[in-house]
């Protein structure tokens, strides 16, 4: 067993001069190169959330551990109550938990956990080397083997690498027998400056993972909306600029998750109930089709409006159900 208590301590006005010199850098860094990002614009308190679970986040040491933690607390302390309801229900019909993309909202709930127990525990990291509790840090990165085995599982993770990184100094035999207090304050500003950035990391990642699972409603309205307009339509266009000009249409809206089949120019579609908004564009040019369906979906009525100035109506009917 390491004796982990060997490393010097440097003097407390020079470590702790070092401290913030690290912190700065490794922060400016990070803000640099996050600075095209932008996060949702009203979040919670994610540092007050980790501190109330903080003992639980360190003890995550399963997927299904994990889940139990989002549905029971760390859901509703992040107001994803509905994805913590859907995920705590009874196992639902299988072709039910498709459509509502539960194995992928499942998914995603674990990529939160995993960068809020790294968060926590590079935060607890970097607590224990400015208190200068030099046993501690092993502690933490070391101490539940379970634990850290789950965290080492999440390869795609973008804080992996970080927690890597600051598991090697940890783990070195250097970190272990350093002696000298010029060695140990290399050691110690090196295993601050990596807990530092797996904190920035870990951070980003849970932002950003919140920020997905929180549209997750959206998604599902919106793939059952494209689901609903799969189908080949008829498509009748009255243009009132040109005259009163009509044009016929045959139309072939995929199937959803269908990438290779798309209509040439329609770069955006939102379902929502009955409404159907399609835009298209073309060569420079841009139209907007507002619709509705009716005829218990069987017709969609509406208008449109293009950049060249042109306005009118639009009918459809489907002709061909949904080919798969």
């Amino acid at each position: 067993m390491r004796n982990h208590s060997l490393v010097t301590r440097p003097t407390q006005s020079q470590f702790g001069l070092a401290i913030a010199m690290v912190v700065v850098s490794v922060f400016g860094v990070w803000l640099n190169a996050k600075a095209d990002e932008t996060l949702p614009s009203s979040t919670p308190d994610f540092p007050s959330v980790i501190r109330s679970h903080s003992d639980q986040l360190a003890k995550v040491e399963s997927d299904k551990g994990a889940s139990n933690l989002f549905v029971s607390a760390i859901g509703p302390a992040l107001e994803l109550d509905d994805v913590a309801r859907t995920l705590g229900a009874n196992p639902l019909p299988a072709k039910l938990a498709k459509e509502l993309l539960v194995p992928d909202l499942t998914t995603a709930v674990l990529r939160l956990m995993g960068s809020l127990a790294s968060w926590h525990l590079a935060s607890t990291v970097r607590q224990s080397v400015r208190d200068q509790q030099l046993p501690a840090v092993a502690e933490r990165l070391f101490g539940s083997p379970q634990a850290r085995a789950w965290l080492d599982q999440q390869v795609t993770a973008p804080w992996h690498e970080s927690l890597n990184l600051l598991g090697d100094v940890v783990a070195s035999p250097e970190w272990a027998k350093g002696n000298q207090e010029k060695s140990a304050t290399t050691l110690l500003l090196a295993v601050l400056e990596r807990a530092t950035r797996l904190e920035l990391d870990a951070m980003q990642a849970s932002y950003q993972e919140w920020d997905r699972i929180r549209n997750w409603k959206d998604r599902v309205r919106g793939l059952r909306g494209q689901a609903r307009l799969c189908g080949t339509w008829q498509w009748i266009v009255h243009n009132h600029q040109q005259h009163h000009q009509e044009q016929k249409l045959s139309l072939l809206f995929p199937p959803t998750g269908n990438t290779q089949t798309t209509l040439p120019g329609l770069v955006e579609t939102i379902v929502l109930g009955e409404n159907v908004y399609l835009r298209w564009e073309v060569d420079g040019r841009v139209q907007e089709d507002s619709l509705q369906f009716s005829k218990e979906g069987q017709r969609l009525e509406g208008t449109f409006v293009n950049s060249q100035g042109g306005w009118g109506s639009i009918s459809g009917k489907r002709t061909a159900g949904c080919a798969p």
